[in-house]
């Protein structure tokens, strides 16, 4: 997990945590009534809205955004090229024995080792990122819905807990009590949508964000090889998609065959 997410994650709940504490006792905020309404009305109704592989998939996105290591952009400069040399001294055919890790750079090298055209080239990898794009924006929206599904649910569980409040007025006694633990499921509601769904929407947006400049760049770097195949000219182009201040000197290594 990135320095970022774990630091909200634990500066978040210390806050809030505390804020309880010093209040009270953290027995008091826990009804599990309230907890069913708000997470299992939020994901039925997240079922109902999307279909279950793209709810599943949205789900299986957010723990590889938090697990997985970011690919850096640098990374991927150098690599295209080394690319450039590679097709440079053995021709574009070399590309074909190239090992990459990525589905996008590896279809873009057999289609230049093929011969394949320029137009081609271009047209086959843009329907790549379009349907990446595609792809990554429903399991942002799911997570989306979801932080505006929660407080809704919260607001119906609190309703639902002050009916039941009204309906025993006859004891005094009870009704202070019965009104808090209403309103914990608004609570529940605002903190399942602020504190989990909403950050786990801007983590997947970011994340398409780095790839789509990563699947531009491996984009960009397969059409100047096949024009220019001349990796000081490749670097050049490439290294515009890198702010100034993080950009990397220009370095080759070896690639595995």
């Amino acid at each position: 997990m990135d320095k970022a997410s774990l630091t909200g994650i634990i500066c978040g709940l210390t806050l809030i945590i505390v804020s309880i504490l010093i209040g009270g006792d953290l027995q008091s905020f826990v009804n599990l009534p309230g907890i069913m309404i708000v997470v299992g009305g939020t994901l039925a109704a997240i079922l109902i809205t999307f279909q279950f592989d793209d709810v599943k998939a949205a789900f299986k996105a957010a723990i590889f955004v938090f697990t997985s290591r970011k690919t850096d952009s640098n990374e991927m400069v150098s690599t295209m090229v080394e690319l450039a040399t590679v097709s440079r001294k053995q021709g574009l055919v070399g590309l074909s024995k190239v090992k990459c890790e990525s589905a996008f750079l590896k279809k873009a090298c057999m289609l230049i080792a093929d011969g394949a055209k320029e137009d081609l080239i271009q047209s086959t990898l843009n329907i790549e990122i379009d349907s990446m794009k595609q792809r990554h924006a429903i399991q942002q929206d799911v997570f989306v819905k979801m932080a505006a599904f929660a407080p809704a649910f919260g607001m119906l569980g609190t309703l639902i807990g002050l009916v039941q409040m009204l309906q025993n007025l006859s004891d005094p006694d009870s009704v202070g009590p019965s009104m808090a633990v209403a309103l914990l499921t608004t609570f529940y509601g605002s903190f399942f949508a602020f504190m989990i769904c909403g950050p786990i929407a801007g983590k997947l947006k970011a994340r398409t964000t780095r790839e789509v400049i990563n699947l531009e760049i491996m984009f960009e770097g397969a059409a100047s090889i096949v024009q220019e195949n001349n990796p000081m000219m490749v670097y050049e182009k490439l290294s515009s998609y890198i702010p100034t201040k993080l950009r990397r000197a220009m370095e080759t290594k070896k690639r595995k065959k």
